[in-house]
């Protein structure tokens, strides 16, 4: 004879079982410390700064009497300032010209150097050298490469190009292009360094995939490396903005804007208009616009990198 027994009814948990299975949601106050202390300090450093600035590119402001409002003059007097004018045109061929060849700098040396072999090490760390030097030790090198007598000029004559030798810093024709070259020379470095750890994180089986499906270099380069440094490539970008934007030390040593604002930037000439001219009011409008041309290209790139990704 079979007896059947019902199964085991499953009662609800109590209110107790309930409380005691709950996750203990309580935040650690070090945890709290570590988020809000860091936090204040950048809103005292960095934020209340920023806000403070553009209050002042309101104002005409000595840096002594008090400030006094003048609405939008200042920006209304850079609309026919052409010393401004010739600095945000300056300013935009340092960006295209510093932030493209630091870029393809960059990532040539990365690829060509990823690859481990005997002695890579010497040439990474030959590239990456300029980088731990200030700006302005690198613009006391270069500066004195570039004196009439120094080791550019005498290259050149060596080389029976005396037509080519120059006063490449008081030449209004060559001034800008012979300060960016010391720029460049610390900048491909670090771009180099930040390609390789993205080179770096590239699965080898998709070469390998390619390789047996008949793909040419280009094509894996083109398919595979470009796609796959898609964050990486968001990285340099803003880093190359930000680097254009606020370069100050090396063009400030080797040219101080000269001669003749042939080298003047944004950057040179906002310092040079508050703390040579007193206008701070003036200098802050310009500090605005500097701080609106690396948001603008930083936030057009990353829209159009999600556009392609969701695409």
């Amino acid at each position: 004879m079979v007896t059947l027994t019902a199964p085991p009814v499953e009662r609800p948990p109590t209110s107790g079982n309930r409380r005691r299975n709950k996750p203990n949601r309580r935040v650690s106050p070090l945890l709290i410390a570590f988020v809000l202390v860091p936090l204040a300090v950048e809103a005292f450093w960095v934020f209340w700064p920023a806000i403070q600035g553009v209050y002042l590119s309101f104002t005409n402001w000595d840096g002594i009497s008090p400030p006094t409002g003048v609405g939008f003059d200042n920006y209304v007097e850079m609309a026919g300032d052409p010393v401004f004018g010739k600095a945000l045109l300056d300013t935009v061929i340092w960006l295209v010209l510093f932030g493209g060849v630091s870029a393809v700098g960059g990532l040539g040396a990365a690829m060509f150097l990823q690859r481990e072999r005997r002695g890579v090490g010497i040439y990474r760390a030959a590239l990456f050298t300029p980088v731990v030097f200030s700006l302005v030790a690198t613009s006391l090198i270069w500066q004195s490469m570039y004196q009439p007598d120094g080791l550019i000029n005498t290259v050149l004559g060596g080389l029976g190009l005396e037509g080519w030798q120059r006063s490449w810093l008081s030449e209004s024709d060559t001034a800008l292009y012979a300060v960016i070259l010391p720029a460049l020379w610390r900048q491909i470095g670090y771009v180099m360094v930040l390609y390789l750890a993205g080179l770096k994180g590239i699965d080898p089986v998709l070469y390998e995939a390619a390789t047996v499906d008949g793909a040419s270099r280009w094509q894996q380069f083109t398919r595979i490396t470009l796609p796959q440094l898609r964050s990486v490539n968001a990285v340099v970008l803003s880093v190359i903005v930000i680097d254009s934007l606020r370069s100050f030390d090396v063009v400030w040593s080797l040219t101080k804007g000269g001669p003749f604002h042939s080298s003047e930037l944004l950057s040179t000439y906002m310092y040079a208009t508050a703390f040579q001219s007193l206008r701070l009011g003036y200098a802050s409008a310009l500090a605005v616009v500097i701080f609106l041309l690396a948001f603008g290209v930083i936030v057009t790139y990353l829209v159009r990198a999600f556009q392609e990704s969701d695409s």
